[in-house]
């Protein structure tokens, strides 16, 4: 269950309360009359099953109070109330497959900004990445997969691109391609200075390295996982099933191909710089796209839903 708290100019109430009483899925309505200060007005409250959040949501936003008023949205951790348990089983589909877009846009929005800290935690992933390939160290590739941040800005991408919001692509697009270029010649003057105190040499990047060779190796199969794990990063965040991002981020080789790539390019050795690069490249295609058809396909599956249980909810009034 989702919690609203609405601020509302009075002239607008009644049509705020005819919309959370009109939409299956609402209880627990509260209006108080002349409480707001600022901006002055009504506050009204209610809960909603999540399956019906981004239907109400949109409503609110088609009567203007995000401009008027606002609009605030937490989740219910725990709710005992058998209107509520009723409003969840009334409401259309299953609150797991349930899609907030406007939710979705915010996190995007907030992961895809390009700041200190972004930068700081890309950079930082890079330089891990770059330890753990010269060093053949799997433990260390897949830490520095943990830290990467470079799923916010493909998943920002992905989502203004079947929202239709030029705005967050471009923001995104900015964080993504200045991350990595940061992140990268950060780690080639890393590189430089490792090999001057002796800690990388040459030797170990051309040598022998089971464990992380691939990194400069591109194939099918990258791609595949590349694609397989975009869809599964989108499905954690439309679902708020942050947890899953952990396995995505260590699913994919994008933070590994790129310091292996900037190593590479600091000792001069063009075939493992290009192979990495085609890595890195590949790997954001794939992720990219995965997202962007998931995204499609929800969105498609959930009208698909809400229009079912419209003429269900139609048939039962007549």
């Amino acid at each position: 269950m989702l919690h609203l708290r609405l601020i509302t100019p009075a002239d607008r109430t009644a049509d705020v309360v005819r919309l959370i009483e009109n939409t299956v899925g609402t209880t627990h309505l509260v209006v108080m009359e002349g409480a707001a200060r600022n901006p002055r007005g009504d506050v009204v409250m209610c809960d909603v099953a999540r399956e019906a959040g981004d239907e109400l949501l949109t409503g609110l936003q088609d009567l203007g109070i995000e401009d008027t008023g606002s609009i605030s949205v937490e989740n219910i951790d725990l709710s005992l109330s058998k209107r509520g348990a009723k409003a969840e089983k009334e409401a259309p589909g299953e609150a797991a497959d349930a899609v907030l877009w406007e939710h979705l846009t915010d996190a995007t929005h907030e992961e895809s900004t390009l700041s200190v800290t972004y930068l700081a935690f890309i950079t930082l992933a890079t330089m891990i990445a770059a330890c753990g390939v010269v060093l053949d160290n799997a433990i260390l590739i897949v830490g520095a997969m943990a830290v990467g941040p470079e799923f916010g800005p493909l998943a920002g991408i992905s989502t203004s691109i079947v929202q239709r919001k030029p705005r967050l692509a471009a923001r995104s697009l900015i964080a993504l391609l200045v991350g990595f270029a940061v992140a990268m010649v950060v780690t080639v003057g890393f590189s430089v200075f490792m090999d001057a105190v002796g800690l990388f040499t040459r030797e170990q990047l051309e040598g022998e390295r089971p464990q992380t060779g691939f990194v400069y190796a591109p194939d099918w199969f990258s791609f595949v996982v590349a694609v397989l794990a975009g869809a599964a990063g989108t499905l954690s965040l439309t679902s708020a099933k942050s947890g899953a991002l952990v396995g995505v981020a260590i699913s994919v080789t994008t933070i590994p191909a790129a310091a292996n790539a900037a190593v590479a390019f600091a000792y001069g050795d063009p075939a493992q710089t290009w192979g990495s690069t085609e890595q890195l490249l590949l790997n954001l295609l794939g992720i990219l796209l995965a997202g962007t058809a998931t995204l499609l396909a929800q969105k498609w599956l959930w009208s698909r839903t809400r229009a079912a249980s419209g003429t269900k909810t139609a048939r039962r009034r007549s």
